[in-house]
Order: structure tokens, then sequence, then C-alpha cells
């Protein structure tokens, strides 16, 4: 893990930071300066984000938070500034997954997409903009390649993830003229324990034939790295990119622009 001053007196929310993107963010903020609060909603894991974070050097808090929840979040946002200070940059990271057609996705699979990956990250925004008003902020959301691209068997997950990338666009837009930047980055396929727990569940007993599949999807031959993800939005929450807003950034191996090449 690479040391910086990037981050130096900066308060950092980074939600779903308990596995995955998620805690690649927290642990590369912590090691850029930052005071970094660790939103999990499993008291587990994002504590151990917490202890790495702690062992090396750095600062961090874990917030217990279901993002579904408005009022669970205006309370940890609260909790937040009261241990660390004001909120000077949100990463929105927590989402679920979902396999499946139209034909494939009942209701409850519907409204459970929805409420992490599309009300969570609203909920989160919303918290974030009332605090960040009159002094600025950055805002990086975590949406996917499946908000560009159609994937098959993704209709749920492309929803919540395209709503994620116009949210990102309508935030930046009405809140430019209070300084709060909002971006957003579209991965492909990362090797995480989602997709672990993914292929678990969707192709048992095919997970190392589905990975290797999945792996070959992206035209650079591999999947990504969660650090690899963490160093883009590390740069893109950086004062470095002071200038950037509105934007999306493929993190993807190629895949969106050489896919077809």
């Amino acid at each position: 893990m690479t040391s910086s001053d990037q981050l130096t007196g900066k308060t950092a929310i980074v939600t779903g930071a308990g596995s995955g993107i998620g805690r690649a963010i927290a642990i590369r903020f912590a090691a850029a300066g930052a005071r970094v609060a660790v939103l999990g909603r499993t008291p587990t894991a994002a504590q151990d984000t917490v202890q790495t974070i702690e062992a090396a050097g750095g600062r961090a808090a874990l917030v217990v938070c279901d993002v579904s929840n408005q009022a669970i979040v205006f309370d940890a946002f609260r909790v937040v500034a009261a241990n660390l200070g004001p909120v000077d940059i949100l990463v929105n990271s927590a989402g679920i997954a979902h396999v499946g057609t139209i034909e494939q996705t009942t209701e409850e699979d519907l409204d459970r997409l929805y409420a992490v990956n599309v009300k969570g990250v609203y909920n989160c925004l919303k918290a974030a903009i009332g605090a960040m008003k009159g002094r600025g902020g950055a805002i990086l959301n975590i949406a996917s390649v499946a908000s560009s691209v159609g994937l098959a068997d993704r209709f749920a997950y492309s929803m919540t993830k395209g709503a994620v990338l116009t949210m990102t666009y309508s935030v930046a837009r009405d809140y430019i003229g209070e300084k709060i930047r909002c971006n957003c980055v579209s991965p492909a396929r990362i090797h995480t324990p989602f997709v672990d727990g993914l292929l678990a569940k969707n192709y048992p007993g095919s997970e190392r034939e589905m990975f290797e599949q999945l792996a070959r999807t992206q035209p650079i031959g591999r999947m990504g790295r969660p650090e690899e993800v963490a160093e883009l939005a590390l740069f893109l929450c950086s004062d470095a990119a002071a200038f950037i807003t509105g934007s999306n950034y493929a993190i993807d191996g190629g895949f969106v622009t050489l896919k077809m090449s």
C-alpha cells in the first residue's frame, strides 16, 4: 500500500467498505491521509477494514449502516461528523447483484436491488449534499459497465446501475455552484468476494469455469483488482481532479470500447 498526503485533513465516508472495492478504497484513502468512516451493514467485516487501516497508522471509524434506510443513513452521517469531522468525500460503493432476465426477475428481486443500489445511493447523496453545501466536497458513485452497455441476464442489476449513472449527472449539474463535484466509475469484472459469491450462488459446481469465462470477456484478458479501482477513486476524490465533475470513467480492461474490435 503506497502512502501519500493527497487527502490529508479530509473526512471520507465509504459505504460497502467491509469488502471488495469499498474496502480497497477505504484503505487507500486512509493511506492518503483521510479520516475514513467505514460504513457497512456487517459489523465484523467493516471492523476488519478499520483494524487494517489502524494497523497501518491510519485513522478510521466503524459505523454500522443500512443504506436503504434514510433515517439510519442520516444518523450515520451525524455520528461521522461528531467523531471525524464534517464529510468532505463520499464514496457510494455499497451494492448487491442479481442474475436474470426480466422474466426471471421477481418483484421481490427488483425491490431488493432497488432498495440498496438505487435508494441507498440516493439516501447517502441526500445526506452528503446537506453536509457539503457551503463547504464543497467530492462524491464518487460506483456504477458498472452495465450502465452503458447491454449485458445478458442482468436486467435488474443493469437497471439499478443505470440509475446510479444518471443520478451522478444530475447531482453534478445541480450542485456545481456549491463546489460539490460528483463523478462515477464504471468497473467491468473486478475480482472481489462479491464476484465469488455470485458465482457460487448462480453457477454451483461450475465456479472455476465461469470465472475463467468472465475473466476472458475483458479484452485485457483478466479481471481487475479492487486496488486498481481504488487508485482511480483516489484521483477523482483528490484536489488533483478539481476540474473534473459529471464524468463517468470506465475501468474495464477495454470491455466497452474494444470488445467489438
